[in-house]
């Protein structure tokens, strides 16, 4: 990692070293008359020279800045150097003898080139830290909502064919009921009709009898014969009916009753909501943003609108203890919303489990060291390094292979619970990176190098965001904390305090008054989002071995200790 040159006290995103020839020793201070970098020895040495023993040496961050060479347009040999008050021009020194000027007061021009130079850093700082980071905010949100308005019309487009498919089933059941009806009473008709003309065929066929029993009387030569017949009578014709045909009544509709049948839809008459926008904090407000008092909202899930008046406590309170059985080492953990806990080890065991260490269930995986974290929708995602994939498992244990990363190993994830983002620590042979997705899983953005071209990490191992959108990442083989903002510049990196070494070797969290934590084995550092160091929270007269923290919502910190031990500590009030 090529962040390795000395860090200027107060101010932790800038690292430089003595501007004298052969001096490697941390810069400090500044010669605003040479314009030259000074350590304490060098700024020591340069206050005991005869030749320099005037000069004005201040701390580095009050140094005037030098100023550029430009020639004065009247005296083209002299440089520009002051600023005639009266005038507003730029002079020089000959040029305050000439008549124009004679009786003006000036300005020495490096004291207001100072001043003008500070003016447009600290806008481009609020460019950088305010401004852009918001607006690509804000770009994304109008992204995701176009995104959610083609899903939503495709969830009502899906609902009005349903719609339609329910009428038209139930239309053709309609129809298909009439059409059984009408064939009902049509072969009850005809089977009517059909005896009728039964009925008629038989009396035909005797009438055509007796016709015939008739003529034969006619014809016979007994006149006896002739006085039979008239004891015949001929039987009356048979009843028949006149079928009464059905008839047909066709509904009476408007294209208003389909309208009502199938819904509608419609635009809300409510007023459009001005996206919310974090206000820019002046100078005052972030210098107040240093106390150890802050005042925060509640967590989102909170019902209450009063706010909380967090404290770092003047000691730390151990709540409870409890170990997870199916793990040797607690070297990672992950709260999920239901207040069940997800703990790793090393080698591949993740478990779920219930805040005093009942364990839900067991899964096996890759293993690794910061490889899953918990979405905001409450699925369990994790990285597989040896297959170069991101898993998720559902609420219902539905295991999915949810991204690819190509020729990337994932090493670490963490799910953002400001936008559900996820960030993934990355490696390819002695590359690494933190790659930002999308809940669906799109890539949206990759960090790998400050705007000077270094590269910021090389082994991202544990990441997790701070309350403004800082990505804090700790980099194990550098033994480094490195914070980038949201749009991945470079802020600052912690490597410890003088008194100590600093050899991290677990996990990094935040709290909601914006800490960082980070464990290095024997000790807990706090840090403010700044970079600030604050305080060792946890020596190892209150926690053994520390590898892994995470902060609940009730601010309580659990820690993971190398055992398959969980300490919970009270340190905010």
């Amino acid at each position: 990692m090529a962040l390795s040159k000395a860090q200027i006290p107060g101010t932790p995103q800038h690292f430089l070293e003595c501007g004298i020839e052969d001096c490697e020793r941390n810069c400090e201070f500044y010669c605003n008359v040479c314009h030259t970098r000074l350590c304490k020895q060098c700024r020591d040495e340069h206050q005991r020279s005869l030749e320099t023993k005037s000069h004005e040496i201040v701390l580095y961050q009050q140094r005037k800045r030098q100023l550029p060479t430009e020639k004065c347009k009247i005296h083209p040999t002299k440089l520009i150097e002051l600023l005639c008050d009266e005038c507003k021009i730029l002079i020089c020194s000959k040029c305050t003898a000439t008549s124009a000027h004679r009786g003006h007061t000036f300005t020495d021009l490096e004291s207001i080139y100072t001043e003008k130079f500070s003016h447009c850093q600290e806008e481009i700082a609020k460019i950088h830290e305010y401004f852009l980071p918001t607006s690509q905010d804000i770009q994304r949100e109008i992204k995701e909502d176009a995104t959610e308005i083609k899903k939503a019309m495709d969830n009502i487009r899906t609902s009005m064919k349903a719609e339609a498919d329910s009428l038209k089933t139930l239309v053709d059941s309609v129809t298909t009921e009439n059409m059984e009806e009408v064939n009902k009473i049509e072969q009850s008709l005809l089977e009517k009709l059909n005896n009728q003309e039964t009925t008629i065929e038989k009396y035909t066929t005797y009438l055509n009898d007796l016709d015939r029993k008739f003529h034969v009387y006619l014809s016979s030569l007994k006149p006896s014969k002739l006085f039979t017949a008239e004891d015949i009578q001929i039987q009356p014709i048979p009843v028949t009916t006149k079928p009464v045909m059905p008839v047909f009544t066709a509904g009476k509709y408007r294209i208003e009753d389909i309208a009502k049948l199938l819904g509608k839809v419609t635009s809300p008459n409510i007023k459009e909501e001005v996206r919310k926008v974090q206000p820019l904090r002046s100078k005052t407000q972030k210098s107040n943003q240093k106390s150890t008092t802050y005042q925060v909202m509640k967590d989102s899930k909170s019902t209450s609108n009063v706010k909380q008046k967090l404290f770092i406590s003047s000691s730390v309170t151990e709540v409870r203890e409890f170990t997870v059985p199916g793990v040797d080492r607690v070297y990672h953990m992950s709260l999920d919303q239901s207040g069940r806990l997800w703990v790793s080890d090393h080698i591949g065991n993740l478990v779920q489990t219930d805040l005093q260490g009942n364990q839900l269930q067991k899964i096996q995986t890759g293993g690794g060291r910061g490889y899953h974290t918990v979405a905001q929708e409450g699925d369990l995602i994790f990285t597989n390094m040896y297959k170069n994939v991101i898993n998720r498992i559902t609420l219902d244990n539905n295991i999915t292979e949810f991204i690819k990363t190509g020729d990337w190993e994932p090493i670490s994830i963490h799910s953002s619970h400001i936008n559900g983002d996820l960030l993934v620590g990355m490696e390819k042979g002695v590359e690494a990176k933190i790659t930002r997705y999308n809940k669906t899983g799109k890539e949206i953005q990759n960090i790998q190098r400050d705007n000077k071209g270094r590269e910021l990490y090389s082994s991202p191992y544990y990441i997790t965001e701070n309350i403004n959108g800082d990505i804090c990442t700790l980099d194990l083989d550098e033994a480094t904390v490195v914070v980038v903002n949201k749009s991945g510049q470079h802020r600052f990196s912690y490597t410890g305090q003088e008194s100590g070494g600093f050899h991290p070797c677990g996990g990094i969290c935040t709290d909601v008054l914006g800490h960082i934590l980070v464990c290095d084995g024997v000790n807990i550092h706090l840090l403010d989002k700044d970079g600030q160091f604050l305080s060792l929270l946890l020596t190892p007269k209150q926690v053994s071995d520390p590898i892994s923290v995470c902060v609940d919502d009730e601010n309580n910190l659990y820690v993971g200790q190398g055992s398959n031990t969980i300490k919970v500590i009270k340190y905010l009030e």
